[in-house]
């Protein structure tokens, strides 16, 4: 069998047979012009190193897929992966209660299927809530860790091709929990959310605990000011005055290191307002805070590595750590781009909140609505907009040969995320234009931007 990764988490394992009646199923609804080549069938056992060229086929496939607008966002292609994902972790098709964290430390527990995908969750706890069918799209389900102080740490926002339970009960790990969260950047949606009660309600539970867990700055007389609208339970004008605080609608990452200002720089990233503000620490302890404009960024890509076993001879390569970055190319000034790179686990996390940045600033720059963008049933099946695809996120593929060394795995360009695996350090540099993910906003780019 074949390990399939996506987002850097084992996902499932399939067999060369399974991925052909894929293929041929995929042909069938959407014909042989449209599906990418399948590697072919071979008569004799395979060598080692036809075993590895096959896996590399196979991974180039699997990212075509995902990769085709109609192809990866088939239902064909994502009930695949999440049936491959039960079946991965052997956890049968029966009803389960799943609680699920809201902002306030409150549980929503909901009976569903263990089958059941991320956008039947979420419906069922904006049921469970009462919340509109208006508002669900405004939010969605996080994967998150519980830290020591009480705070999260966001792994990925959860993806139409997974399965929540089966997600999260895999990891074996209570720390691990499922969190609703809204899932738009432009806090002039917030009003939309605060015509409802129960949006009201969630969105004001989240500013709350964000100013709790330090995320949005505030001053002794805001504090104050806070306090005052907290104990007149003056929902709405707490959220407005929050509005104004600084980090407002940011998410903030856990601590990592960056090669700017300089190399080995470590940093505090948080993403909002169309952009990554940077708190960095320089080698002589001085704090510097800017910030980078998703619009001008001209591209960035996610990079994995393995390091290569040169550890204790009774070490397993397998437990090796798997090392993310995200690099972006950045217009530093109007003639002059310059590399970027930040080394976290959370850069998948961190590729997803720019993508998402992207997509709603194109949404508006076509003049859509925000609520356009968001899920429809269609014949009592869930479909998502064409202006809204989830994330793409690569699935990379390990070769069934357990003993070998970590390969270097290399991904092509994707929606929104492109991983790279790496046994050493690269720069930019040796990286194919088909690595990286495009930004259309940074396309539009006016000289007032600068």
């Amino acid at each position: 069998a074949y390990n399939i990764h996506v987002n850097g988490v084992l996902h499932c394992r399939v067999r060369y047979s399974q991925l052909l009646g894929l293929h041929e199923q995929l042909r069938k609804e959407y014909g042989a012009n449209v599906v990418p080549a399948f590697p072919p069938k071979k008569i004799f056992t395979l060598t080692p190193a036809e075993v590895e060229q096959r896996r590399e086929q196979l991974e180039k496939y699997m990212q075509a897929v995902r990769q085709d607008p109609t192809l990866g966002g088939s239902e064909t292609f994502n009930s695949f992966l999440r049936k491959a994902q039960q079946e991965t972790q052997q956890i049968p098709t029966e009803e389960v209660v799943l609680e699920v964290l809201l902002s306030n430390g409150q549980r929503v527990k909901v009976t569903i299927l263990t089958s059941d995908q991320t956008e039947d969750v979420l419906e069922a706890v904006a049921s469970k809530l009462d919340l509109p069918d208006d508002l669900v799209g405004y939010f969605s389900l996080f994967l998150v860790r519980e830290t020591k102080d009480g705070a999260f740490s966001f792994v990925r926002k959860l993806q139409e091709f997974e399965l929540p339970y089966v997600s999260v009960t895999s990891l074996h790990n209570p720390e691990f929990q499922i969190i609703l969260r809204k899932s738009y950047w432009d806090s002039a949606y917030d009003d939309d959310v605060m015509e409802h009660r129960v949006g009201l309600n969630l969105l004001y539970a989240q500013t709350v605990s964000d100013i709790e867990h330090g995320w949005i700055l505030v001053n002794k007389e805001q504090h104050r000011q806070l306090k005052s609208l907290q104990e007149k339970v003056s929902k709405k004008e707490f959220i407005r005055l929050a509005q104004t605080l600084k980090y407002y609608g940011y998410l903030k990452f856990d601590p990592c290191v960056t090669d700017f200002p300089e190399k080995g720089c470590h940093v505090v990233v948080s993403a909002g307002n169309n952009e990554l503000n940077f708190q960095v620490r320089l080698p002589n302890e001085q704090i510097k805070e800017g910030s980078f404009k998703v619009t001008r960024m001209r591209c960035w890509r996610v990079t994995s590595s393995v390091p290569m076993s040169n550890g204790p001879s009774g070490s397993s390569p397998g437990k090796s750590e798997v090392k993310l970055e995200l690099a972006f190319e950045y217009l530093m000034s109007k003639d002059r781009l310059q590399w970027v790179t930040i080394t976290s686990p959370q850069a998948i996390m961190l590729s997803i909140c720019l993508q998402s940045m992207v997509d709603e600033l194109m949404v508006k720059k076509s003049g859509g609505s925000i609520r356009k963008m968001f899920r429809r049933r269609v014949n009592g099946a869930l479909r998502r907009s064409d202006s809204q695809q989830a994330v793409k996120s690569p699935p990379l593929l390990d070769s069934p040969d357990a003993s070998r060394e970590p390969m270097a795995k290399l991904s092509s360009k994707l929606t929104s995320v492109s991983l790279r695996g790496i046994s050493h350090s690269s720069s930019a540099n040796d990286v194919g234009a088909n690595d990286f993910h495009g930004n259309y906003a940074f396309e539009g780019i006016g000289d007032e931007d600068l």
